[in-house]
């Protein structure tokens, strides 16, 4: 399962970049107002993509979640935006947790380093508080939260308490990006 998951984000990101590398090329993009108009011509499909491709790159962690925040309020403006964001993101968290819970300890390793997991394990090990790290961890920015969510997968957590700690913990970071993003014009 994890060996498909890479090559169907190695496949994605060389797809993305072939596609940034085309519009950078082409000349039609040379101001934020450009990118805004090409993101708006693809209509309401725009914004469905954009919660798409924000799941994926929960469950396939190749890119930080902070450039598609930032593509989604600079797109869309912040009200759209943080949707857009929050909802993809909610339900790549979700999927990851489900996968690792499904798949267990070697779908986690295949997917990050060990001693990345092995740094968590010995964090986490023996703590009754990892559900208030989780939702704490959930609110700041740039912290590893896909990581954390294949990795509460493997904690036995109830799956609800996961559920809620990422609807509620979730939005606030997302926000923030929303707001950062979305004063650029």
């Amino acid at each position: 399962m994890a060996k498909k998951i890479k090559v169907i984000s190695i496949l994605a990101v060389i797809f993305l970049c072939m596609l940034l590398i085309k519009i950078f090329f082409s000349g039609n993009i040379t101001s934020v107002e450009d990118f805004q108009k090409m993101m708006k011509g693809y209509g309401s499909a725009g914004p469905l993509m954009l919660t798409f491709i924000q799941a994926f790159q929960v469950v396939v962690p190749v890119l930080p979640g902070y450039l598609g925040c930032a593509v989604g309020a600079i797109s869309y403006g912040t009200i759209i935006g943080f949707f857009c964001n929050y909802i993809g993101i909610s339900l790549g968290s979700i999927i990851a947790f489900f996968l690792a819970e499904k798949y267990g300890k070697q779908l986690v390793m295949d997917m990050f380093s060990e001693k990345q997991y092995e740094k968590w394990v010995s964090r986490i090990d023996g703590k009754k508080s990892y559900e208030a790290f989780l939702f704490i961890a959930t609110l700041l920015p740039l912290f590893p939260d896909d990581f954390l969510c294949y990795f509460s997968g493997l904690m036995h957590m109830d799956r609800r308490r996961f559920v809620r700690i990422i609807i509620w913990g979730k939005p606030w970071c997302i926000l923030a990006y929303s707001i950062l993003f979305g004063l650029i014009k």
